[in-house]
């Protein structure tokens, strides 16, 4: 069975009929390269107005993904050529913490399991080691980017960034103000924040198949790459 479905805020949980929402003309925003990256983006214009098909697999996992409150639009499926392709995927606008909502800046399409994933990540792994740790709650997290029709940097594999399968977290802004990055703060001379870093990263390690931060090279040095697939490399 397929439900065709536009727009989702909250639950999805329970429903049996198929929703016709009004979309919003939006385009598939390109992802910033990360270092190495050796392709453009390629991209596809969305045509606006028109019903998003949903497999059977996705509309459950777009169910939880509203249970966890995250705030997203399901994207129609495209095929770029060339390995590269946005399946099954959401734009999330917001994820929800523990005490308000987290805003999210510089993510394109996303993989449904992988956005689902990334909520529970953003609640319980980095929103609560920054209370318990920094003192103050997040309001924002910044990335690089998801989708990205590119190879493997130094490779010619594609990444799984060219299935919106990766997501590149760069920073966080907390509520008291102060903004932390992975490029600049990763070493800081704070304990504290290299505590942050130390938790948020061994909380994404037990979530995510991939976990790739400035410890393992170069090329992310200013970012924390997650993927929920992968060969459980965590580094």
């Amino acid at each position: 069975m397929v439900v065709l479905v536009n727009h989702f805020h909250g639950t999805f949980a329970g429903m049996r009929v198929a929703l016709f929402i009004p979309l919003f003309a939006m385009s598939l925003s390109a992802c910033q390269m990360i270092p190495g990256g050796s392709e453009p983006q390629r991209q596809a214009t969305q045509r606006p107005s028109q019903a998003v098909a949903v497999s059977p697999k996705t509309r459950a996992c777009l169910s939880d993904l509203g249970n966890k409150r995250a705030s997203f639009t399901p994207l129609r499926d495209e095929y770029y050529g060339a390995g590269c392709s946005t399946l099954g995927t959401v734009r999330l606008s917001s994820l929800k913490g523990d005490d308000a909502n987290l805003a999210l800046v510089g993510l394109g399409p996303v993989a449904c399991p992988l956005a689902d994933t990334f909520a529970g990540w953003a609640r319980f792994g980095a929103d609560r080691a920054a209370q318990q740790i920094l003192g103050s709650r997040l309001v924002r997290i910044e990335t690089m980017g998801s989708y990205n029709c590119r190879n493997v940097a130094g490779s010619s594999r594609r990444s799984a960034h060219a299935t919106a399968n990766a997501i590149d977290v760069s920073g966080f802004v907390l509520a008291d103000g102060r903004r932390i990055t992975v490029a600049g703060n990763w070493a800081d001379k704070s304990p504290a924040v290299r505590r942050f870093f130390s938790a948020i990263h061994t909380s994404a390690c037990k979530r995510f198949g991939t976990v790739l931060g400035p410890a393992y090279n170069a090329a992310h040095r200013d970012h924390l790459h997650l993927e929920l697939g992968g060969k459980a490399v965590c580094r």
